[in-house]
């Protein structure tokens, strides 16, 4: 069974969708993690609660279990912990000694043992990723796609300047921009907010 979390405030079970399967998160922020690994990679496998460790401290028997493995489709893999800063914080003293096993576990597995907090997983990024992800398999219309595509060529252009050469409205203009950004046909800075200026690139 999972554990229960050391925040009850951020109790949130459930299960995401993923292209590659289906993820567990039984926190907000573990949840948010899922998406946004969703959302940079949609080959990604992200498992929860992929391994026991069990390793010795003080001279007694001690397990540990990582909330989640992620195989990256270019053959990276990762072991990850998802803790809240100030829960990371509090329990700092006695969560170490079942990280410093994990470390040694992923090196051990050809793998990486990581933490990450709500300052990396919340941000613009993963703003975008709420946004764009339900359009990825969204219907596109192929005409205006292409006239986008082949207007950004290897260019750069803004997006609003994007959206007001295609010969529709701008309801429909945004539509097919959003869909390209999010099927990755059209790259931007997804480290900060789109905005009209945002400069669009073509893959």
């Amino acid at each position: 069974m999972r554990r229960i979390p050391l925040s009850h405030r951020s109790h949130v079970i459930g299960l995401q969708p993923l292209e590659t399967g289906v993820a567990e998160h039984e926190s907000a922020l573990e949840r948010d993690f899922v998406t946004l690994a969703s959302f940079m990679d949609a080959s990604a496998v992200v498992t929860a609660q992929p391994v026991t460790i069990r390793f010795e401290h003080e001279g007694r028997q001690r397990r540990y279990t990582p909330d989640f493995r992620v195989d990256w489709s270019d053959g990276r893999c990762e072991i990850v912990e998802i803790k809240y800063r100030a829960d990371l914080r509090a329990g700092w003293n006695r969560f170490r000694p079942a990280f410093a096993a994990a470390r040694s576990w992923a090196r051990s597995n050809g793998a990486r043992f990581r933490i990450a907090t709500e300052r990396g997983v919340r941000g613009p990024q993963l703003d975008a990723a709420k946004r764009l992800l339900p359009l990825r398999a969204a219907p596109i219309d192929t005409a205006l796609a292409e006239r986008a595509l082949a207007h950004v060529g290897d260019n750069a252009v803004s997006f609003a300047d994007l959206v007001g050469m295609l010969p529709a409205s701008r309801e429909a203009g945004l539509a097919v921009v959003w869909r390209l950004i999010a099927r990755g046909a059209l790259v931007v800075d997804l480290s900060a907010p789109i905005t009209a200026q945002t400069r669009v690139t073509s893959r």
